[in-house]
């Protein structure tokens, strides 16, 4: 094992490059190697981060690997492994061995890769997160037992602000295979590392549907993202999955998009999506990156990235209470109209004297004339005389032919 150099350091602040712009602290320090599958006695790593942390939530640290050279070339398609250990005050780092740049079979010259660690920033810290590297190894994946050492004691440490935050863009390191059924591919599988552009919701409301807008772009600290030598197959669609959290959000979400590309096309901007979470209560909503995929379905794709389970970055949307769950309109058990009643009141007015100012004043009077009422009234003899009259003549008249007859008779 050799010795600890520490040949160059250097903090550069808002000086990363423009594809990486997300990395913006950064310090070089010096390893001594021995041993292994790799040639190379000492070796500089570049350490970046993002230039502002935010304390109880992730940041990625990118170790930068230089260029290896192998001292057997490789036997076959694989990939550099890495594994660093280092000492962080105020955060806590995820450790074990990371995938870095692919190595071909026959080859011996490993050109310069990049592995990603979550740091997780302890809560209610405050000022910086210090990172101190300490023993890096290296080896082949497929033949991890053949390690390369390389140690360092040096006493730099790369120091990462702690901001206000939260939110923002970040990196998440995916591990993309493809599918069994397409065959083999030079460029899977691959390590990919994507960042994260995502606009949460405004004025969420619970039991209504709240808005994500996901974007993402591959890296290029990381594998490239590649469509495969076959091609997508017709109709594949780009699937971005997210996980959620709290004010009774779904655990997952998923947003789609079509996937376009030719074969063996380098992938650099994914389609922007839109996913949609509908929490039930109101709080705050947590969410961070899931998996993704590109084919015709998200359960049976032809290109799967799978997402790490830890040191993921997250982002919140507060939602208040909203109306319940609209009911529909009863519906009315009798649809005939209504009848309207129609009353008539037939009111009869008493006609004035229009020449006098007195008042018309009603009361009884006898008819003048018969014909009004059939009887005689004051116009003279009273019909029914006549007619005693007459019945007293016909009786007269039957008595006078009676004794008549009675002298004729006794004659």
């Amino acid at each position: 094992m050799g010795t600890c150099v520490l040949l160059a350091g250097s903090l550069l602040v808002g000086s990363a490059p423009a594809s990486a712009a997300v990395l913006v602290v950064e310090k070089t320090f010096a390893y001594t190697c021995s041993g292994g599958p790799f040639s190379n006695t000492s070796i500089s790593v570049k350490l970046s981060a993002p230039d502002s942390a935010t304390a109880g939530s992730p940041f990625n640290l990118t170790v930068g690997l230089p260029a290896l050279t192998l001292t057997t070339a490789a036997t076959g398609a694989t990939k550099v492994s890495a594994n660093l250990t280092a000492t962080v005050t105020g955060g806590t780092i995820t450790p074990g061995a990371k995938e870095g740049a692919s190595v071909t079979q026959g080859q011996t010259a490993i050109p310069a890769g990049d592995v990603i660690y979550p740091v997780a920033v302890t809560a209610g810290a405050t000022g910086k997160v210090s990172v101190n590297p300490e023993g890096l190894t290296l080896a082949l994946a497929s033949a991890a037992t053949a390690v390369t050492t390389c140690t360092t004691n040096s006493t730099e440490v790369l120091d990462v602000p702690i901001g206000t935050g939260g939110g923002g863009d970040q990196v998440v390191s995916y591990q993309c295979t493809l599918a069994t059924t397409s065959g083999t591919d030079p460029a899977y599988p691959a390590t990919v590392d994507v960042k994260f552009t995502p606009t949460m919701p405004t004025g969420a409301k619970t039991n209504q549907d709240a808005s994500i807008t996901w974007a993402g772009a591959v890296q290029t600290t990381g594998d490239e993202l590649k469509v495969p030598t076959g091609g997508f197959p017709a109709g594949s669609k780009y699937f971005a999955t997210i996980k959620a959290s709290g004010a009774g959000a779904p655990a997952t979400a998923t947003g789609e998009a079509a996937a376009t590309g030719t074969a063996g096309q380098s992938l650099t901007t994914l389609p922007t999506v839109t996913i949609k979470v509908k929490p039930t209560t109101a709080g705050t909503v947590t969410v961070s990156p899931g998996d993704l995929a590109f084919g015709t379905s998200a359960t049976a794709p032809a290109v799967k990235c799978t997402a790490p389970t830890t040191g993921l970055p997250t982002y919140t949307f507060q939602v208040t209470a909203g109306s319940a769950s609209p009911s529909a309109s009863p519906t009315p058990s009798n649809t005939s109209p209504t009848p309207t009643k129609t009353t008539t009141v037939i009111v009869t007015e008493t006609p004035r004297d229009d020449t006098s100012t007195t008042p018309t004043r009603r009361s009884s009077q006898t008819p003048k004339d018969g014909v009004a009422t059939g009887a005689g009234g004051d116009a003279g003899p009273d019909g029914r005389l006549f007619i005693v009259a007459g019945s007293m003549l016909v009786l007269a008249a039957g008595g006078g032919g009676l004794l008549m007859r009675r002298r004729a008779a006794g004659g």
